[in-house]
């Protein structure tokens, strides 16, 4: 009896372990950054020197998606799984890892069947969907309130200009300040409500434009709000306002072409801080027109008082010329 126990443990160490054995890797994560999903399957030991002698089976569930059969050089996927692959040669080193595309992936768990002549074995992986935000909360908020705030500004412009020189300021410019100032509220409008937090997507990314892009519009409108109000005009001041705007537009702009083209952006703060730029320079502008507009009302005298003592000089005049 011995000696049989014996010759068992002999072929068997000859042959080396009756089961494959597994690195074993319990989960694996993805989220809609990942172009490709891998689930890994590592087999520390393979003994094979040909592809021959392999055979790799992967299922979902009870269902195969993915046959290796290394005898025949043949691979083939199931429905649905049209992007499945394998590094062949790899799997002589023992990686028997499933590539494929994000669209193909389904969250669930996942089975690596290898088998080398007469050993096999086999691991389960399970794969999980991570969601992840396009930004954080917080840049959320500021990207979506320094525009609004802007906004808010001009039209607070708007309102200096249309109560403090409406006699000066032709009806037609008020009516194009007004539209235009429609049309960059609705902008902003809109694309706030398209980047609610979430995931990055194209809405996502076109309500990001409709926030940036358009702050141009800001800039063009506080240079008309200066050109048409008379006691600011083009200032060294002024000038230093529209300068600072332009460069927060810049930066705004840089970052959004940054943010979009990654999906999950390192440069929000760059973004986020030209929109403040944009934003600091429409307070700017305000107080500026505010301050102009007051200091003007306190300087010149109305003009009732300028001419009651201009007739009556006049008046005076004209009785020394009779007499």
């Amino acid at each position: 009896m011995w000696p049989l126990v014996v010759l068992l443990l002999l072929s068997s160490a000859c042959c080396g372990s009756a089961q494959l054995t597994f690195n074993p890797v319990k989960s694996i994560e993805y989220t809609t950054c990942n172009e490709t999903v891998v689930i890994p399957c590592f087999v520390t030991n393979v003994e094979a020197d040909s592809l021959r002698e392999m055979y790799l089976k992967w299922k979902f569930g009870k269902d195969w998606i993915f046959i290796y059969d290394g005898d025949r050089d043949f691979s083939n996927h199931s429905r649905g799984y049209s992007s499945a692959n394998i590094v062949k040669f790899a799997l002589l080193k023992g990686i028997a890892s499933l590539r494929m595309n994000k669209k193909d992936a389904v969250p669930g768990n996942y089975t690596c069947e290898v088998t080398e002549l007469s050993r096999e074995g086999e691991t389960y992986i399970e794969l999980k969907y991570r969601e992840v935000s396009w930004f954080s909360t917080n840049e959320n908020i500021l990207i979506i309130i320094f525009p609004m705030l802007a906004v808010l500004l001009f039209w607070g412009q708007f309102g200096i200009v249309t109560l403090k020189y409406s006699s000066s300021v032709p009806k037609e410019k008020s009516i194009f300040l007004f539209v235009a100032g429609i049309v960059l509220t609705a902008f902003v409008i809109i694309g706030a409500i398209l980047l609610v937090p979430g995931e990055y997507s194209a809405k996502k990314a076109s309500g990001l434009g409709l926030i940036v892009v358009p702050t141009v519009i800001l800039i063009l409108l506080q240079y008309s709000m200066f050109m048409i109000s008379p006691a600011v005009g083009l200032s060294s001041f002024s000038i230093a306002i529209l300068v600072i705007q332009l460069l927060g537009f810049v930066l705004s702009v840089v970052g959004l072409s940054l943010c979009v083209s990654a999906c999950s952006p390192v440069h929000g703060p760059l973004l986020i801080s030209g929109l403040g730029v944009v934003a600091l320079a429409e307070l700017l502008g305000l107080v500026y027109m505010k301050f102009n507009a007051s200091d003007q009302r306190t300087i010149q005298p109305p003009r009732k008082a300028v001419e009651e003592p201009l007739n009556a000089f006049k008046e005076s005049k004209g009785m020394m010329n009779d007499e």
